[in-house]
């Protein structure tokens, strides 16, 4: 007898199998037509529309070129990050000037060539090819694009003929001064030219006043009218003298141990920025430089408060400069005043300085306590306490 018929269990398997790559898959298929079709609406969306061109309003617009933008965008994430050209600065929020324009100020020791081969142990550290002048040319002046500086000051320029090509490029004119005496580097002042027109130039050769080789330059930049293309907006209105401003550049001499020539070179560098500032009107005032000291030295007590009673201080420490410091005569408690540098609470002996050595630092061998007319203020003063600087 036959066995009772059933229903074929393949059939199931194979229903059960095409539900399942259904559900898997929800896709309908799409034929050749179909997929040509889809192909062309795409390639059609891609196309930009031409829009008619605006009427003219009659206002002057800032034309801003993508590369011109995306450097604008990447400004203002590292200053919302406090990172500058791969660094991490600390940034003070105290603002004393008065004035209403704002310019950007960029100042740095490149380094010069001749003294990188000449001291060749103190960069033992760094690879051969990051101290290669070809790579560090266009290294430096890359960083230099980071912060879209209005003013560039640099130190230790002995290359000053490759540095203005490039910069030139974008946009900038400079002046160079190079040492005295047998050194092969100088300073260098770089400026915006869309921004600002030389008016004035006057170089400080320190060996003139037996100060050693080192050198300072001065010059009065006139800031230009209205420019659509600068991002700088001054006031047409302005009278010249204050669309003016005078800045300063100098290389101080590094010797730790003769604080008198330092404190002459920098007394020298003030006076005539004082001086110069006065005959163009009592224009604002931008010093700049390698000032060889530290923060919290007598040198910067001297640029920040205006006064420096020099007995009261070692010449061989007057910048303050790490390793070369000496042991107070007393012990002393350090404080520090709204300008931010230190002053002595208990009073210590007094150090004798040669008559040779006083003239060096005041410029007369009865003057022991130092003054300058510049009010400066401390860029450190509006660092919160405890910050890394």
């Amino acid at each position: 007898m036959d066995p009772p018929a059933s229903q074929p269990p393949t059939r199931k398997f194979s229903e059960k199998r095409k539900n399942l790559s259904t559900s898997r898959d929800h896709r309908p298929r799409i034929s050749k037509r179909q997929k040509k079709l889809q192909s062309e609406s795409k390639s059609k969306t891609l196309i930009p529309k031409i829009h008619s061109k605006p009427k003219c309003s009659g206002k002057l617009v800032a034309c801003q070129s993508s590369k011109q933008k995306k450097l604008k965008s990447e400004r203002k994430q590292r200053e919302t990050r406090g990172v500058y050209g791969g660094r991490r600065w600390t940034v003070s929020p105290k603002n004393s000037s008065v004035h209403k324009d704002r310019v950007v100020v960029v100042s740095y020791n490149i380094l010069g060539v001749e003294n990188a081969l000449k001291l060749p142990e103190l960069y033992h550290q760094v690879p051969p090819e990051f101290l290669d002048w070809n790579h560090r040319k266009k290294t430096i002046c890359k960083e230099i694009t980071y912060y879209h500086p209005s003013i560039v000051c640099f130190q230790e320029v002995d290359r000053f003929e490759e540095l203005n090509y490039i910069l030139q490029e974008d946009g900038f004119k400079g002046i160079y001064k190079g040492r005295t005496g047998e050194a092969c580097d100088g300073c260098a002042i770089f400026w915006r030219h869309d921004l600002f027109t030389l008016l004035h130039q006057e170089n400080i050769e320190f060996k003139m006043f037996d100060l050693r080789d080192n050198v300072a330059q001065l010059c009065v930049l006139e800031m230009n009218e209205t420019n659509k293309h600068s991002g700088i907006h001054t006031d047409a209105s302005k009278a010249p003298k204050e669309r003016r401003l005078l800045v300063g550049n100098i290389h101080v001499l590094f010797n730790p141990k003769r604080g008198d020539i330092k404190l002459g070179q920098v007394r020298m560098f003030i006076e005539k920025a004082h001086q110069l500032s006065q005959t163009w009107g009592d224009i604002p005032i931008i010093l700049s430089g390698d000032f060889n000291s530290q923060p919290k030295s007598a040198m910067y007590q001297f640029l920040s408060a205006s006064e420096l009673d020099i007995q009261l201080n070692d010449r061989r420490n007057i910048s303050g400069q790490p390793g070369c410091s000496t042991q107070w005569r007393t012990a002393q408690s350090v404080q520090y005043n709204r300008n931010g540098f230190w002053k002595s609470i208990s009073k210590p002996l007094l150090y004798d300085w040669s008559r040779e050595e006083l003239y060096s630092a005041t410029g007369c061998e009865q003057i022991t306590h130092l003054r300058h007319r510049l009010n400066i203020s401390s860029a450190y003063a509006g660092i919160p306490s405890g910050a890394t600087v």
